[in-house]
């Protein structure tokens, strides 16, 4: 039987720190033996996940059938609990295997509190080879493999067409290959009422995606092998520059986030549909969520694009791991590579397609994962809607998904990401200047760094 609980997920990345636990060993001890034909039997908790949809509960119907009747799944839902979670490692009693954001497995493994998974994928016999190259990088620290990844984000261009035509714009003009072309766009499309933002022309998405507009002008914010702050090069100070410009334009951040706020973004009353928002990147489960609620808004879509014109996207996603000391790391492993294999996956594809077909004008728009052979294979399951907009979101989407970036594993990457972010935030509130504050969040990121490198090498 599976029993829920729930959790309050943590607010504080800073927890994270005073939580922290550090293993014993960086092996996969317990003397675990691996083998996908073996028996399994004992409990096997599940920390951060719930079977919130068909995606989800498919693939754990699959996952506890693969394990066999005398595994007991219990899932503890929320957001992975950091804090809790560290805390449960440093009392010897964690949960069998976490479902994590894909930046927390570098600082999971430095500090000791995951597992390589070397015997596990051996054993198990885990496909690696059709894991997407960018996702796998997230989950890769020191050589090591240390989670299978799972889900993956990418950002499209999301736009009103009927703000676009009314300015004499395309989607050329939003989509980032042209900076002049989205200040202009901006400026054209912008709206005040009273003194007061009506229709925000761009949105730039401060502060979560400046990885994206850093590496569309060239720049990494930290070095491929992730020792390395890069916060401060001037690629990456400029590209900070135009993303606030961009808000400047329309009254500042302050302004733009209040407004935006205050919009029915899940609901029928979405920004699209109310003819508030002329452009954006978004991630691309947007597109669900406009086609189920406002299936009229006059949307369009296309590739983020570099200053090159070159489709791109900035990958995240979420992860499977095994904590140290987990009680049935066997089958934590099992659960892990059916949750994340081929037909699983195109199973639950097909269930999504199938309660798809029973919803008035519902379509399927695909999936986006970690696993390369699935999103194929589930792309090809995708039937034109009959609409230009949507099939066009479609073929957006799995291009931006074939033209990924991340940010790679290491052992400070929640330090890392809340140097870069808070700096961001300084700037939007003018506080700093772009130069300023990206300088200042150097200095603090490769501190960091260099703390969480030696601490792991002197292991």
């Amino acid at each position: 039987m599976r029993r829920t609980h729930q959790l309050v997920p943590l607010a504080a990345a800073a927890l994270l720190l005073a939580a922290c636990a550090t293993g014993s060993s960086d092996d996969e001890s317990d003397d675990a033996t691996y083998d996908r034909e073996a028996e399994l039997s004992g409990a096997l908790t599940v920390m951060g996940f719930g079977a919130v949809d068909e995606i989800a509960s498919t693939r754990l119907d699959r996952a506890e059938e693969a394990l066999g009747g005398d595994v007991d799944v219990e899932l503890v839902e929320g957001d992975l609990d950091i804090q809790q979670f560290l805390s449960s490692v440093a009392s010897g009693e964690p949960p069998e295997i976490i479902y994590a954001d894909r930046k927390q497995i570098g600082t999971f493994a430095s500090r000791g509190a995951i597992v390589p998974l070397t015997d596990c994928i051996d054993g198990e016999q885990v496909d690696t080879s059709v894991l997407r190259e960018s996702a796998l990088d997230q989950v890769t620290f020191a050589d090591e493999i240390w989670a299978v990844p799972e889900f993956s984000l990418v950002q499209i261009v999301q736009a009103n067409g009927d703000l676009l035509r009314q300015e004499g714009l395309t989607l050329d003009d939003v989509n980032g290959s042209d900076w002049d072309a989205v200040a202009e766009a901006n400026r054209a499309l912008m709206g005040r009422q009273g003194g007061d933002l009506s229709v925000i022309g761009y949105d730039t998405k401060l502060p979560e995606f400046l990885p994206l507009w850093a590496k569309a002008n060239g720049a990494d914010l930290i070095s491929e092998d992730g020792r390395t702050a890069q916060l401060d090069d001037p690629a990456v100070v400029e590209a900070l520059e135009f993303a606030v410009s961009v808000y400047d334009e329309q009254g500042g951040f302050s302004d733009v986030k209040a407004f935006r706020d205050s919009a029915d973004f899940f609901g029928e009353g979405n920004q699209f549909a109310s003819g508030t928002l002329g452009a954006m990147p978004m991630e691309q489960w947007y597109v669900s969520v406009l086609n189920d609620v406002s299936p009229q808004a006059p949307v369009v879509f296309d590739t983020f694009r570099d200053t090159d014109g070159e489709p791109l996207a900035f990958a995240s996603g979420s992860a499977w791991a095994i904590p140290k000391g987990s009680a049935n790391p066997e089958a934590a492993c099992r659960f892990a590579r059916v949750m994340t294999e081929t037909e699983s996956w195109v199973a639950a594809a097909q269930e999504r397609v199938r309660l798809r077909g029973e919803k008035e004008g519902g379509i399927f728009t695909g999936l986006l994962t970690a696993n390369e052979e699935a999103d194929e294979q589930v792309r090809a399951m995708v039937e034109p809607s009959g609409e230009e907009k949507w099939d066009s979101a479609v073929t957006a989407q799995y291009d931006a998904n074939d033209h990924t970036f991340s940010l790679p594993a290491n052992p400070a990457g929640e330090e890392f990401e809340t140097a870069w972010e808070d700096a961001v935030n300084r700037v939007l509130n003018g506080q700093q200047s772009p130069q300023e504050a990206m300088a200042q969040a150097q200095e603090e990121a490769q501190s960091a760094l260099d703390a969480g490198w030696a601490e792991w090498e002197e292991r």
